[in-house]
């Protein structure tokens, strides 16, 4: 027993994260925490001095699970926590989400992935990992604020990219992407607030 946990304690880990994650995950989508920013901002606001951290961890669960709508999430941020703090909040998060991402996909393998993107997703852009420019594709495509982010961070742990060149792009790419998105979708979301009185 002791060596069966010694060889396979990364998977265990990565098991119990995937699983602890979609059920929060899960939990949130049905108790409707998604639905509006007042909803959200009341739950994560809650938790008083931790609420930064409970922010986090609930973005962190939208990266792993697709059921979670995480440009919300990342909006969400912006509006609760200001321009500066929203986007510290989210860039932590979503690289540390990105990169559990990466080990859930290397660990479980081409199954888990399926069952977590879906088929068509995944034979949308799965030619892309044979090629010998992917890494650079990899990088343009997290830099860019509208590539499906997230699936193919699920995408590249099936392919032969180390963990570290994966880091490397998730922490120097991601800036650019998440200020654009989120701060063009709070400010969206401001003139709509404006404009209709909301």
């Amino acid at each position: 027993m002791k060596n069966f946990l010694k060889k396979n304690i990364h998977n265990i880990i990565s098991l119990i994260v995937l699983v602890v994650l979609t059920a929060l995950g899960w939990f949130g989508y049905k108790k409707g925490l998604f639905n509006s920013v007042d909803t959200f901002r009341e739950f994560i606001l809650s938790y008083g001095t931790a609420s930064y951290i409970i922010f986090m961890i609930v973005n962190i669960i939208q990266v792993v699970v697709p059921i979670i709508p995480g440009g919300a999430t990342l909006v969400f941020g912006v509006i609760i926590f200001g321009p500066v703090w929203g986007f510290i909040y989210n860039y932590i998060s979503v690289c540390l989400g990105s990169i559990i991402v990466f080990l859930i996909s290397r660990t479980f393998g081409k199954s888990v992935v399926l069952k977590i993107v879906g088929e068509e997703t995944y034979n949308k852009y799965k030619s892309k990992l044979d090629e010998d420019k992917y890494e650079k594709f990899f990088a343009i495509a997290i830099l860019l604020p509208v590539a499906p982010d997230d699936f193919l961070c699920y995408l590249t742990g099936l392919g032969n990219m180390s963990l570290k060149k994966f880091v490397t792009i998730i922490l120097l790419c991601k800036p650019p992407s998440l200020f654009l998105y989120s701060m063009a979708m709070a400010m969206g979301f401001d003139w709509l607030i404006t404009k209709f009185n909301f």
